[in-house]
């Protein structure tokens, strides 16, 4: 297809995809006083419409990460834990969002909950979490997850499927269901404490709501309006 060629299917045009948003909005007063209890009122939320079958992942989000040259990459994440403090996704430390982190330790979010209409925006900085923490949190996967974090080397370049299944297999045979993995050197966790958080609520005619935290040097927040 050229770049003159129109798209005669209007289900297949972009520029035709039209969606109403008919929440209701979000106004400075309905806000939390810290962003991180803002963000557990709309996770219960938005953990909610997965049970209705609404929502899928409520905890995945979009990890947008830059090297020491401002080159950006992007790739979806499982959140894995959040509190007062930020939010916790576990990774293999010689992946490619790993090593961008390494060389340069800010960080955006995104949880895109599309079908509330809602968005989270994080911006922060991103440092590793202690061993104690990774091993806690790597006892909980189920074991075959433990299996594959040994198995792949993320993001370098492999030959075949079948490279990556023999490496698994080799694994599963070394250690079976009862026996225990340890966990692996180059693995662990990511804590991004955040410096802003973006609430971001569809509303009619594209006049979304957007409400966002911004940290101060005391610990406290203040709150501004952007507009749509």
């Amino acid at each position: 297809m050229t770049d003159s060629e129109p798209i005669l299917d209007p289900v297949l045009d972009p520029a035709a995809m039209r969606k109403q948003y008919r929440a209701e909005g979000l106004t400075e007063r309905d806000l939390a006083t810290h962003p991180m209890d803002q963000f557990a009122r709309w996770f219960e939320d938005a953990a909610r419409a997965t049970l209705r079958g609404t929502l899928y992942e409520p905890n995945a989000m979009v990890v947008t990460t830059a090297d020491a040259a401002g080159r950006p990459s992007s790739r979806t994440v499982l959140m894995k834990q959040f509190d007062t403090d930020g939010f916790v996704f576990f990774t293999n430390y010689d992946s490619r969002k790993a090593r961008d982190l390494a060389e340069n330790p800010h960080i955006c979010l995104l949880f895109p909950w599309h079908p509330l209409a809602r968005q989270v925006i994080v911006t922060g900085t991103a440092r590793r979490t202690g061993r104690d923490e990774t091993a806690a949190y790597f006892r909980s996967r189920p074991h075959g997850s433990q299996l594959g974090a040994w198995a792949s080397a993320q993001s370098s370049v492999i030959a075949s499927r079948a490279e990556l299944d023999a490496a698994y297999a080799d694994l599963e045979a070394r250690y079976p269901e009862d026996e225990k993995v340890p966990v692996p050197p180059h693995w662990g966790g990511f804590r991004i404490a955040p410096e802003t958080v973006e609430f971001w609520q569809g509303r009619v005619n594209r006049l979304h709501d957007r409400l966002r935290y911004v940290a101060r040097p005391d610990g406290s927040w203040r709150v501004e309006r952007l507009s749509p």
